[in-house]
C-alpha cells in the first residue's frame, strides 16, 4: 500500500514559514489534519485490540458533576468542521506518519498505521467510515445518561471509533457553557417573577417581543478576551447564546451564524454602544462629565453603557449622571433609548445596591405591584465585574432584600461564563461499552474498584423516556423506536441537522417561560 502514498515529504515540511514568504497569516495543515487531532498514545492503539476485533461501540455521558442536568450542544460544530466529506488524503497520511513515528517512542519502531489510513482512502475516499448518533441539539438530559454514541461501520476500521475520542469529547466544553448559561437563566427568571416582573403575562411578538428582550440581554457574555483561543470564544459564545441574547464575543455570533443557519435579521446575538475606561480617561479627570456627554450625544438613540467607576463611581451617580446630565438622559426616546450605568469595581453584590440607592435619589422609581423598586424605563445598571452562577445569586438575592425588582440589573460574565470550567466539571467521559470479536458481541466496561463513580456502561444503549423521566438501557434492551439518540453522521455524511432556533427550542424545555417563542402576528 506504501506505493499509493509514497514516501514523506520530510525536507517540504521544514521549509520556510509560508506566512512569511506571502506575508499573509499562516495556517498549518498539520491543525487540519484528522490524524493527528488525538492523544498521542491512541496512535498505537490499534495494536492493542483482541486479534479478530471488527467494530467497537462506544458513548459519550456525563457522569455527573455541578449541575445535575445537561443541555446538550456543540457536536454540530465539530461534524462540520472536521470530520464531513474526505478528510484523509495521500498528502495528510504522508505529514501524519512523520509527525507520529518521529513523535511516538524511542525509535525503536513505527506506531503510525499508514495501512489503516491508506485503507480508508482507498476504500472510502477519504470519508470516515463510522456512525454517530445522539441527543438532538439543545436538549436538557439529566446526567449520568448516554448522550452520543460511536461506531464503525466498516469491520476493518475498528480502531477508529476510539481514535476519534479527542475530537468528540471536546463537545464537553460547549456543553457545559450551555448548560451553565441556563442554570444562570433559571436563577434570573426566578429573580425577576420573585420580585414583581410578569414575564407569563409579556407579550412576545415583533418588532417588540417583550419576553425576549426583557430576559433574553440579563446576561451578557463578556469573555472573549479571557478564554484560551479565538475558537474557545467561538465555541463558547455560541453556547451561551442558546439561552440569551447579549453578547460581545462576536465569534460566537458568527459560529451561531455559519454552523447553526442563526439568522442575522433575527437580532438575537447582540451587542450595543458601550464605553471602556480608556475612551472616558482619556478626556482626564476633569473632564469625565464632558467624555459621559460624549457619550450620550453620540449615541442619541438605543441603548448606551457607560463605565462609571474610573474615579469616583459615587460622584458619577450623584453629581455627573445623577444631576449634570440628568435632563440629557431622561429625554432618551422610548421604548430603547437607555442609559446602562456600569460600575467595575468593589465587591460585586454591594456596590450594585449602593449604586442602584444613590441613581434612586436623583430619578423617578416607581414600585411594581408587588412591592419592589424599579428605575425609570430609560435608566439600568449593568454589573460585568465578578459575574459566576454563585455571585449572581448572592447579587439578586441582595437586591430583594433592599427590596429593589431583579429588572433593574443587567449582568455581564467573561471568565467565568466561558473559561472556569473543565471536563470534571460535568464529569464528562466518552467509553467503548460493546465490542464485536470472532464475531460475537461482547459487552465492555470498566468498574474500578478505588472510585465506583467511574463505573461504565455496558451494552448497546439507547436513551428513552420513561413514566415521564429520561433514562438510560444497557445490554441492548428496549425498542430502536423508543430511542431518543439521533442518527446525526454516517460514513463521512452529516445526516441531521440543527438549526439555532431548534437548539433554543429545546433548551427552554422546563423552564418557567420560553423566550424564543417570537411571533409576528
Amino acid at each position: 500500500m506504501g506505493a499509493v502514498c509514497g514516501a514523506p515529504a520530510v525536507d517540504a515540511m521544514e521549509a520556510a514559514d509560508p506566512g512569511a514568504v506571502s506575508g499573509m497569516p499562516f495556517r498549518s495543515a498539520l491543525l487540519d489534519n484528522i490524524m493527528l487531532l488525538s492523544d498521542s498514545y491512541k496512535t498505537s492503539h490499534w495494536r492493542q485490540y483482541p486479534p479478530n476485533t471488527t467494530e467497537v461501540y462506544s458513548y459519550f455521558e456525563s457522569r455527573g458533576g455541578k449541575f445535575d442536568e445537561i443541555c446538550f450542544f456543540g457536536l454540530q460544530y465539530f461534524m462540520k468542521r472536521y470530520l464531513q466529506g474526505q478528510v484523509v488524503t495521500a498528502e495528510k497520511i504522508n505529514a501524519a506518519e512523520r509527525i507520529v513515528n518521529a513523535h511516538m517512542g524511542l525509535g525503536e519502531m513505527k506506531h503510525f498505521n499508514r495501512e489503516g489510513w491508506e485503507y480508508i482512502l482507498q476504500k472510502h475516499g477519504g470519508k470516515l467510515p463510522i456512525v454517530i448518533k445522539a441527543v438532538p441539539e439543545g436538549m436538557v438530559v439529566p446526567v449520568k445518561n448516554v448522550l452520543m454514541t460511536v461506531v464503525n461501520t466498516d469491520p476493518k476500521c475498528f480502531w477508529l471509533t476510539n481514535y476519534l475520542e479527542t475530537l468528540l469529547v471536546q463537545v464537553w466544553y460547549p456543553m457545559t457553557v450551555a448548560t451553565q448559561s441556563r442554570a444562570q437563566k433559571k436563577v434570573i427568571m426566578d429573580a425577576m417573577m420573585k420580585t414583581g416582573t410578569d414575564l407569563k403575562a409579556m407579550p412576545n411578538k415583533l418588532p417588540a417581543p417583550a419576553k425576549l428582550i426583557t430576559v433574553g440581554f440579563q446576561l451578557n457574555d463578556f469573555g472573549c478576551r479571557g478564554v484560551s483561543s479565538m475558537e474557545t470564544a467561538c465555541i463558547g459564545g455560541a453556547a451561551h447564546l442558546v439561552n440569551f441574547c447579549g453578547s460581545d464575543t462576536m465569534p460566537g455570533l458568527c459560529m451561531a451564524v455559519d454552523y447553526y443557519n442563526l439568522p442575522l435579521a433575527s437580532v438575537q446575538g447582540t451587542s450595543v454602544p458601550a464605553a471602556e475606561h480608556s475612551t472616558i480617561t482619556s478626556w482626564t479627570k476633569a473632564g469625565e462629565k464632558d467624555a459621559f456627554k460624549n457619550m450620550l450625544t453620540q449615541y442619541p438613540e438605543g441603548i448606551v453603557a457607560v463605565v462609571s467607576d474610573s474615579y469616583d463611581i459615587y460622584n458619577a451617580c450623584d453629581q455627573l449622571w445623577g444631576n449634570e446630565l440628568k435632563d440629557l438622559i431622561a429625554s432618551r426616546a422610548p421604548p430603547t433609548g437607555r442609559l446602562v450605568v456600569r460600575p467595575d469595581s468593589g465587591d460585586p453584590k454591594t456596590i450594585v445596591v449602593d449604586v442602584l440607592e444613590r441613581l434612586a435619589k436623583h430619578f423617578p422609581v416607581t414600585t411594581n405591584a408587588a412591592g419592589y423598586k424599579v428605575l425609570p424605563p430609560y435608566l439600568r445598571v449593568i454589573q460585568g465585574d465578578g459575574i459566576s452562577y454563585e455571585s449572581l445569586q448572592e447579587i439578586l438575592s441582595n437586591m430583594a432584600a433592599k427590596h429593589w425588582a431583579a429588572e433593574n440589573v443587567l449582568f455581564g460574565s467573561g471568565g467565568a461564563l466561558l473559561q472556569k470550567m473543565d471536563r470534571d466539571t460535568q464529569k464528562c467521559a466518552f467509553k467503548c461499552c460493546e465490542a464485536v470479536v470472532d464475531g460475537k458481541p461482547r459487552p465492555v466496561f470498566k468498574d474500578p474498584i478505588t472510585d465506583q463513580g467511574k463505573k461504565s456502561k455496558q451494552g448497546r444503549l439507547k436513551l428513552v423516556r420513561r413514566e415521564g423521566k429520561i433514562t438510560t438501557l444497557t445490554d441492548g434492551q428496549g425498542d430502536e423506536k423508543e430511542d431518543l439518540l439521533v442518527e446525526v453522521f454516517r460514513n463521512g455524511q452529516i445526516t441531521k441537522t440543527w438549526t439555532f432556533a431548534d437548539v433554543r427550542a429545546q433548551s427552554e424545555v422546563g423552564l418557567p417561560v420560553a423566550i424564543f417563542d417570537v411571533t409576528s402576528d
